[in-house]
């Protein structure tokens, strides 16, 4: 059956020159213009990751840009999804559910197999909608991994899709990067690229013309747009942790501390976006002791190596610096998502080895509660309510942990709705006094209300007024701020002659 869909792919000189993004913009630009659309990704490497309606679990950008095209992500949007766990082996996800853990090398001879899997999913997407956005990963021009390549060129002659390249500017060096792509790729592949664009420029465009006229003139290849290097447009980080400085919020004497700890496996961190981007709060990723200096309060992030970084914690003075401030500043208060929640407690298992070769640690012993992984993983949305507030939050799970209260304290949360099933069961444990909670659920901090109840609650023990209102969590409208900066910065004639061509 030959496909329906149009198809246009990006790809890059490299990892973060703005794939996703302009993915996201391009998903939204063909919807405003009246089109069926759907992002595809074969294969992501990422830690931030999504759980999809059905209980699958794909990459946090793909679920981004399925909300920009406004349909509902599923597993066919990002058949495999790797998750690192070391500098050698990952978890392998394909079609939203846990394979198992592989080596580099593994993975390499297993992508022969699994690649059918990836064909079958674009082609669903493309049988469903009229254009489907690719995106490609890290560079189609690195000649180690070419001969085993399932995500960038490969992909483009399956789809049959035109590829834009895109470079970043602001990285430095772009049109080396650039012509440098072009010069290590096929004759074949080369007459693929039909554009480039440029990313995060800075500065007066009349300056940047002398070398856009070279690359035209040295490649044949259009120049479709300069994107300028954008701030205020709050979209999620793929896969690398925001230490970069973010736009100016307004000017507030009275804020409220926030560290969250750096861990080496840090996952899905973008569970403290909406944190950060409060007006009464100053957060920051903390990587050593010496950084934790009185915080108002300390979050210890989801993470893919719960076992590994908590030996992180103690090796490098951090876990006895938590435990020292929590004890002694009665003002601190304590919050663990997910592996950072199980690092809270009194001792962590992982007898069948799932995540580590270390089968038992001790926790930080602050939460009476005592975990052990399972290698069947816990993937599902949910609904919860907070029985302190009566506040309602939605949000989503991925865990192998199965964790127990064994001492005093209370659930955290009661789930209402799970696997879409109602149902009555606790989440997390709290401390009688509420100073240090933990929850399995990500994406707690995007329910407004519950963000900002929790804020005034740090407001309060330091004898400060609450705020009523606060930022407003809505990534939609943010989708539309990108798209109208990418389409007043590209030649949409351009792009639909490539498309449409």
């Amino acid at each position: 059956m030959m496909k329906k869909a149009k198809t246009i792919m990006i790809q890059g000189t490299g990892s973060g020159v703005g794939k996703s993004v302009l993915v996201t913009a391009l998903c939204r630009i063909f919807l405003r213009d009246g089109f069926s659309v759907a992002p595809f990704k074969a294969q992501n490497m990422a830690l931030n990751s999504f759980v999809t309606e059905d209980g699958g679990e794909i990459g946090r950008a793909q679920a981004t840009q399925a909300l920009a095209c406004k349909i509902r992500p599923t597993v066919h949007v990002n058949p495999i999804l790797i998750k690192p766990s070391s500098n050698t082996s990952a978890q392998i996800i394909v079609l939203g559910k846990p394979v198992r853990n592989m080596s580099v090398y593994e993975y390499k001879n297993y992508k022969k197999t699994v690649f059918g899997k990836v064909r079958k999913s674009f082609r669903i997407l493309a049988r469903e909608h009229d254009i489907v956005v690719i995106e490609g990963a890290g560079s189609p021009a690195e000649v180690n991994l070419k001969s085993h390549d399932i995500v960038n060129m490969r992909v483009a002659r399956l789809a049959s899709a035109p590829v834009i390249l895109v470079g970043d500017i602001d990285k430095g060096g772009v049109f080396a990067w650039l012509i440098g792509t072009l010069e290590l790729l096929t004759p074949e592949e080369r007459k693929l690229v039909k554009g480039f664009i440029i990313n995060k420029f800075r500065g007066d465009k009349r300056l940047l013309m002398s070398g856009l006229k070279f690359l035209e003139k040295r490649t044949g290849i259009k120049v479709l747009g300069v994107i300028p290097y954008y701030r205020g447009i709050k979209i999620p980080e793929e896969d690398s942790l925001p230490f970069e400085t973010k736009e100016d919020k307004p000017l507030l004497k009275r804020k409220i501390k926030i560290s969250v700890i750096a861990l080496p496996h840090m996952s899905n961190f973008d569970d403290f976006d909406s944190l950060e981007r409060e007006a009464d709060v100053s957060l920051r990723y903390v990587k050593s002791h010496e950084d934790l200096d009185d915080p108002d309060v300390i979050i210890l992030p989801g993470t893919k190596n719960t076992i590994e970084d908590l030996y992180y914690l103690k090796k490098t003075g951090l876990a006895q610096k938590i435990i020292s401030i929590f004890r002694t500043r009665p003002k601190t208060s304590l919050v663990g998502i997910c592996g950072g929640y199980q690092m809270l407690g009194v001792r962590i298992r992982d007898r069948k080895s799932v995540e580590s070769k270390n089968k038992e640690i001790k926790g930080l012993g602050i939460l009476p509660i005592v975990t052990a992984l399972s290698p069947e993983k816990i993937l599902s949305q949910v609904k919860a309510k907070d029985p302190r507030s009566d506040i309602e939050v939605v949000g989503y799970e991925i865990h192998h942990g199965r964790t127990k209260i064994s001492g005093e304290a209370c659930p955290a949360l009661e789930i209402t709705e799970f696997m879409n099933k109602n149902v009555r069961k606790s989440d997390g444990a709290t401390t009688e006094d509420g100073r240090c909670w933990g929850t399995y659920i990500h994406g707690i901090f995007d329910n407004d209300r519950f963000r900002r109840d929790f804020l005034n609650k740090a407001r309060k023990i330091k004898g400060w007024a609450v705020i009523r209102g606060g930022v407003t969590h809505d990534p939609d409208k943010e989708i539309d701020k990108l798209e109208r900066l990418v389409r007043e910065n590209i030649d949409i004639n351009l792009l639909y002659k490539i498309v449409f061509e």
